[in-house]
Formats: structure tokens, sequence, C-alpha cells
């Protein structure tokens, strides 16, 4: 039911440390202004429903289909929020649910912590945002980061996001701290729009005068000017980045953290390294995990292995190697949703922790597909019955 794509040996010892264990589950919440151009993300049909994506998946998360929510579910152009699934694992396992307000346009209509952050402008400016912001949310992240793990005793930390158009921003911190990315995200469109979010990246790095082209093209070359991350993050990031970053970090420290997502966690796990070697901050990789579906680790138009293994290789990286990465085996081939199958076509994906509530399910109660699809079906049964 789990697949180890890399860092076999230290992913098995993971799971074994947590069997039978259940997590908290923490899922920050953040906005760029990247998407809200036309095309970048499939994650709501127009750039109006994209954004209030994050407000709708985190009333859905916490209140569950027969909530009448003030943001409903935005219209996609294909599939079902991947919140079906992490709602349907956390609300049958009872699975505590803290929601961070990292910076939206809008107060969402749940309780959450605000932690007095902003939304990114386009990452193609090179100005996204304020470095105090940035500072602020990173000192946040530790804080909670600290927080959460207080009360895990035996337990890991789950921390998802919800960031529309966080692809692209990933895809901008991981190639600004000289990692080769490009061609290898992933992205909720079923043929992943490389171009369109390499030329952003591009733009963004120059206005923002961090150029790494020549480390991109020549593998042997050190990189001359020593970044600082939370520089790169202002220029070309979110604010959900630094806040994960902040609470892995922290939540390393005393037990198990797996940063639940694909590109965009794995752009997180990148920062992570270059802070703690930026900063001299002390953290446990072998306690972080990266967890995810197999929709996003087996992507064919983009290349998730070849990312995770990539971060080993950034001479800013290094501290952190290559993670774990994890993917649940979940399958909707068999569902008798259209919105769902649609899953299998290579829309979606992922996305607010869905593969690592997932895993969650299987580590603690050896759920398997059968139990995890029916779970699922009737979350969506429910939702589609909820207002008749």
């Amino acid at each position: 039911m789990i697949s180890i794509y890399t860092q076999e040996e230290q992913g098995e010892e993971w799971l074994r440390r947590y069997r039978g264990c259940l997590p908290v589950f923490a899922c920050v919440l953040g906005f760029t202004e990247t998407g809200l151009i036309p095309g970048i993300s499939a994650a709501g049909h127009t750039s109006e429903d994209r954004k209030y994506t994050a407000c709708a998946d985190a009333e859905f998360l916490y209140y569950g289909p027969e909530h009448k929510p003030q943001y409903p579910l935005p219209p996609l152009t294909a599939g079902a929020s991947p919140v079906l699934i992490s709602r349907a694992v956390l609300e049958s396992l009872k699975i505590p649910i803290h929601l961070f307000n990292a910076g939206l346009p809008q107060p969402p209509a749940v309780p959450v912590v605000d932690l007095g952050g902003a939304p990114a402008r386009c990452l193609s400016g090179g100005a996204a945002m304020e470095i105090t912001t940035v500072h602020h949310l990173f000192e946040q992240g530790l804080l909670w980061g600290e927080r959460l793990a207080t009360n895990i005793k035996q337990g890991y930390l789950i921390v998802g996001e919800c960031v529309v158009g966080g692809t692209t921003t990933a895809l901008a911190i991981l190639t600004g701290l000289g990692i080769e990315a490009a061609g290898k995200v992933n992205s909720s469109h079923p043929v992943c729009n490389h171009a369109q979010k390499w030329a952003l990246v591009q733009a963004g790095l120059e206005q923002g005068e961090i150029n790494f082209q020549s480390s991109i093209q020549n593998p042997k070359s050190k990189i001359k000017n020593f970044i600082d991350p939370l520089k790169l993050v202002a220029a070309v990031g979110d604010p959900m980045q630094v806040v994960v970053a902040g609470m892995a970090i922290a939540a390393s420290r005393s037990c198990g953290v797996m940063l639940a997502g694909g590109t965009q966690m794995l752009a997180v796990y990148a920062l992570i390294s270059a802070i703690a070697q930026a900063y001299a901050l002390s953290w446990q990789p072998e306690a972080v995990v990266v967890g995810t579906t197999r929709w996003v680790a087996e992507d064919p138009t983009g290349a998730t292995v070849d990312l995770a293994l990539n971060l080993g290789k950034g001479s800013l990286t290094q501290s952190g190697g290559t993670p774990p990465l994890l993917a649940t085996h979940l399958s909707f081939a068999d569902s008798r949703y259209p919105q769902l199958r649609a899953y299998e076509q290579g829309f979606v994906k992922e996305g607010m922790g869905a593969g690592a509530a997932c895993i969650a399910a299987h580590l603690s109660q050896d759920w398997q597909q059968s139990q995890l699809l029916a779970a699922i079906e009737a979350q969506l049964e429910r939702l589609s019955t909820a207002f008749d």
C-alpha cells in the first residue's frame, strides 16, 4: 500500500517506527498571485475560482460535506478536490486538524491560526513578498512546529498545504537553490505546463537578480554568490513554504514529520536544508519524509523521483541530502465516480495532504485500497446529496 521511491532504508525505518501511531495533521494555507495567471493551474476553473480554492478546501476538511459552506468547493477543469481524500481519512480515524493561514486574500470561514502573513505577488516580478513578512512567517513556523510537537508523544506530524500555483513557486525556489528542476515538477494538469512555469520562473529570478543560469548549465561550477534562502522566498516564493520549513525544522527535533505533497514539499525540503545550513539551525533530517500519491510520484509528465534525488546534489541543500519519498498506492481506476477516475488520467493528483492521509490510514489502521476507496466515495456521495 506504500511505495518508497528514494532512500529506501531510511524510509522503511521511518515507517516501522510509526506503524500503529496516529498523526497530528496540520495544513498551511497560502496564496500567490501566480495562481491567477490563465492556464497556470487546474485547481479551480477560472482565476476568480482559484482565489477561493484554499478557503473552500479548508472548510470542507474541517466541517465535512454536510456543512453549508461559505466557500463551496470550486468547479475544477476535471476531477474532484483532493480534500475529499484527506477528509475521508481524518474523519474516520479522528485525526486532530490544525489549520494555519499563512497569507490568504480573505480569511477562511473555519477556525484557523492566523500567522500574520500576506498573499504573495506573482513570482515573475522577482518581489513576491516583503523580507520582514518572510522572517516573521519563518519564526511563526518554528514556534508552531515546536508547539505541535510537544503534544505528540509517540506519533508524528503531517504538514500539508494548499497554495494554488504552488508548483510554480516550488520550481522557482528549487532553481534558485541551484537544483536542476526544470521539466521535473508536477502540476494539476494531465500534461504539465512546463514551458509556462519555466518562463515565469526565469523572469522572476532575473527580476529578483537571482541568476543561477551558470550553475544550471554547468553542474561542475560551484555557486559563486551565497544566497540567503529567506531572501529567495521573498523574491519568488509563497507564504506557505517558509512556514512549513520552520514547522518541520522545529518538530523534527522531537518527533517524526511527514511533509504532505509532491513537488511543493520537495521544494520545502530543499528550503529546510538551505535555511538550516545558512542560519546554523539544528534539525533531524532522518525524522523527515515526503509523503504523496502515486499520481505524483509516477507522473509521466514530470520527474518527481529524479527531482527528489537532485536535492542531495545541490551545494546549498547538502545538510538534508535526499529525503525518503513515499507514496500511497491508492487507485481510482475502479471508482464508480468519473470525478475520481479523472485522477487516473492525470488530473489534480494531490493537495491538502491527500497522499499523506492515505499513508497514515495504512500505517495506523492497516487500511487497504477497498477501505480507502469506500471512505472517499462516501464523502463524494454525501457531498452530492447534502443540499438536494
